[in-house]
């Protein structure tokens, strides 16, 4: 709100002028009113009495103090100009013919297109049921017949600060709505944008399922807002092997779903010559870097090339389809995950280095050999680290039984009963994280 300097100009010979019209009187204070720039919200003044004398007598000594001011000889007049007219303060008598001081305040009040005005009765009547009257048809003060200049101009004073906090108060609810309406407009555009963004964030994973015939991988993505910081995917990595991948990069929103994008591009299928884990060889073909220089290579493009504040956690492998044999690294993700062909089944893994989070970071490489009708399961923390009504994590003991219980299930089948089970273990409340999942079947050796 702004702040003005109080400033009073006095002005010698001012000329009182009486201009009568539609059987109202007009007061002003010629000159004075002129350049009296006055301090307060009240400006414009209605005096309302059935008496012509009390009425001059009155609204000469408001005027003489710089207030424009109307008069009005009963309540129903006192109505129709306030209905053409705005004034900032109402001073009536109580007791008038027709229409009295709290049927004209009980009529003003009905009417609030003008915004609030300030309302003072002038009485005689001192007891404190009248007063209690008065305050409940809307009175704001009152003033003992007769009245005293002194008084009258301290209690219009207290008026004018009342109303200069209610008209700033209108005026910040004003521009809060403003501000709302184009925070709302933002968040629309915003919102459309991020719809979008989900959409090309789902069109990463390009295929959600891929049967190589000697084995096959199904694909989950589900983020828990309009995009996430997940990502799995496969690409065919030379004759008899299959890459697979999980990544979860840190925080949500926006700057992890584009960093996810990012990803996406190293580990394309579409593109193998910027694929970061294939090496073209002089006949054509790619060769794979070892798992564990795919994610020491990456580490150095996040840490030295994207700068970026992100980290992420991967589980990165081959399948060698001749074999079942499965190397892989592990860099900071949540163990794999074995489902054997009774239904059992069996974590593996040995934690290391996030990415992203130290320069010269050092990965290691893991093996294990699938057997034939075997499941290897890749998957988010979103599924260990989900939380019940209690803040209670389900844990890898929580998630494993749900694999073991959902086990005769297959591909998305098995990822619907899963997320299912979660969801009821969540006591339906909304997912705290991106859920994601690569599964890898071995199927066969020929």
């Amino acid at each position: 709100m702004m702040i003005r300097d109080i400033v009073y100009f006095m002005s010698l010979g001012a000329i009182l002028g009486v201009a009568k019209q539609n059987n109202t009187e007009v007061i002003s204070t010629g000159a004075a009113q002129k350049d009296a720039a006055r301090p307060d919200s009240i400006q414009r003044i209605l005096v309302v009495d059935d008496s012509r004398a009390q009425r001059s007598l009155m609204s000469r000594s408001l005027a003489k103090q710089g207030y424009q001011v109307t008069e009005a000889g009963s309540g129903l007049e006192a109505i129709k100009l306030f209905a053409a007219q705005e004034f900032d303060l109402i001073l009536s008598d109580w007791m008038m013919p027709g229409m009295d001081g709290l049927e004209l305040c009980k009529a003003i009040r009905s009417q609030t297109a003008n915004g609030y005005v300030y309302f003072i009765l002038l009485t005689s009547k001192s007891d404190k049921d009248a007063v209690s009257r008065g305050l409940n048809v809307g009175a704001d003060d009152f003033l003992a017949k007769p009245f005293n200049p002194d008084e009258l101009r301290a209690r219009i004073s207290a008026g004018g600060r009342i109303l200069s906090m209610e008209r700033e108060l209108q005026e910040t609810n004003r521009l809060v709505s403003s501000a709302l309406a184009e925070l709302k407009t933002l968040y629309d555009s915003l919102d459309r944008d991020l719809v979008e963004a989900r959409k090309m964030q789902q069109s990463l994973v390009r295929e959600s399922f891929r049967d190589w015939g000697r084995a096959e991988v199904s694909l989950l993505l589900k983020p828990c807002g309009h995009v996430g910081g997940d990502l799995v995917g496969f690409f065919d990595a030379g004759k008899d092997h299959i890459a697979f991948y999980s990544i979860d990069v840190s925080g949500h929103g926006i700057a992890s779903a584009l960093l996810t994008a990012r990803l996406a591009s190293y580990l394309s299928e579409g593109s193998p010559t910027h694929n970061i884990a294939l090496i073209e060889r002089n006949d054509g073909d790619h060769r794979r870097q070892p798992p564990e220089i795919v994610a020491a290579q990456l580490n150095t493009l996040l840490t030295k090339d994207m700068l970026s504040e992100h980290y992420f956690t991967m589980l990165f492998g081959y399948l060698d389809m001749t074999t079942g044999r499965v190397e892989f690294t592990q860099c900071g993700h949540p163990n794999a995950v074995v489902l054997n062909r009774s239904g059992r089944a069996h974590f593996i893994g040995e934690g290391g280095m996030p990415i992203g989070l130290i320069s010269d970071a050092e990965f290691e490489r893991q093996t294990l050999n699938l057997q034939l009708g075997e499941r290897l399961i890749f998957y988010s923390d979103g599924f260990t680290e989900c939380e019940n009504v209690q803040k209670d994590q389900i844990e890898e003991q929580g998630f494993g039984e749900i694999l073991e219980k959902n086990s005769g299930l297959t591909n998305e089948m098995l990822f619907d009963a899963m997320v299912w089970d979660l969801d009821r273990f969540a006591g339906g409340q909304e997912f705290g994280d991106d859920l994601s999942c690569v599964m890898l079947t071995y199927k066969s050796q020929t």
